[in-house]
């Protein structure tokens, strides 16, 4: 029966990177979409592309960010225990993933999948590393759509002086064919944190039964699998989502877009080689959908849309949380 839990784990944790790839795929098009500088089934299907090749370069060069997920913030027990607590917070993380993208709300996949990690580990008593939060969690979530934000600001500022004397309609023309390597690379960089999340549960699960040790290589299977499950998530859309970072934070034209998708990418860069942060893709392009939109007046952006999503973010870890732990009593009470 051991062999039956540990594939029911991995089927969820699939199914977990497919929401993942549905609820964030916004992430990576919705800017380019809403500019027109793409057409939907273009843009998904480019960005499920980009997100499989994400997948294997985020991990043959390094998987930094599969390592945090590892062994970073919790220490899974191994037998049943351990899948239990690691069916519960994918269970947790999925239930908040499928709420928020009812509700249209851009809310963070990695956060969810980090705050079921807390809550299912605190539930089952093992110890969270709670540096490790701090560190790898709890400051990329405060900092990464700041300085999204901030370069974003400024680089649209840069762009708005160097084409100040240009035609307007050339102009547009211009970054709308710019915006389709903007939003490649955009999709590149979810592929390269995201996909590496789903890697980092299942080999906490193959840990847990006994299949693997914290220091095995990740198996092909392993790799192709998550990369196959977000993509197929990707190239299903996630139109709730899309509609609201794409029109209702701002109305966005080619060149804030190309501006917004190409920090937001250099951004998932760097914390996925250098920080080896598992971040929020959806923070990161958010706050930079912010920083263009300011460029224009204070009023462009719409402030209150803004703070729902702010309000997501805040109450991803805890709810995420609240929901894993609650799967773990279930399952604990049945299988205990």
């Amino acid at each position: 029966m051991a062999w039956l839990g540990l594939a029911t784990v991995i089927v969820v944790a699939l199914g977990f990177s497919y929401t993942n790839g549905f609820h964030d795929s916004a992430n990576a098009i919705a800017t380019s979409v809403s500019t027109r500088a793409l057409t939907p089934r273009i843009a998904l299907i480019m960005a499920a592309v980009m997100n499989l090749l994400g997948s294997y370069i985020g991990l043959r060069l390094g998987g930094g960010v599969a390592s945090t997920i590892t062994k970073g913030i919790i220490k899974t027990p191994t037998g049943t225990d351990g899948l239990v607590i690691v069916f519960s917070l994918l269970v947790g993380a999925v239930v908040w993933n499928l709420v928020t993208w009812w509700l249209g709300l851009p809310s963070s996949s990695s956060h969810a999948l980090i705050g079921g990690m807390i809550g299912a580990g605190l539930a089952a008593g093992i110890t969270v590393e709670w540096h490790g939060v701090w560190e790898k969690v709890i400051l990329p979530m405060f900092t990464s759509p700041v300085v999204g934000f901030v370069l974003a600001y400024f680089l649209m500022v840069g762009l708005l002086w160097a084409f100040r004397r240009a035609h307007p309609g050339r102009v547009s023309r211009g970054f709308r064919m710019a915006q389709t390597l903007s939003a490649a690379a955009m999709a590149l960089g979810h592929g390269i944190q995201d996909a590496q999340k789903t890697i980092g549960v299942i080999m906490m699960a193959l840990i847990a039964g006994g299949h693997a040790t914290s220091k095995s290589g990740v198996p092909n299977w392993v790799l192709f699998s998550s990369a196959a499950a977000i993509s197929l998530g990707t190239y299903s859309g996630g139109w709730r989502i899309m509609r609201t970072l794409g029109r209702k934070v701002i109305e966005l034209d080619p060149p804030r877009g190309f501006a917004a998708e190409t920090v937001a990418a250099g951004v998932l860069y760097f914390t996925a080689f250098v920080w080896k942060a598992p971040v929020s893709t959806t923070q990161i392009i958010t706050g930079s959908i912010m920083g263009v939109g300011a460029t224009k007046r204070r009023s462009a952006v719409r402030w209150g849309v803004a703070r729902n999503i702010g309000f997501a973010w805040v109450f991803t870890l805890p709810c995420a949380g609240a929901c894993a732990a609650a799967v773990w009593w279930i399952a604990n009470a049945i299988f205990g």
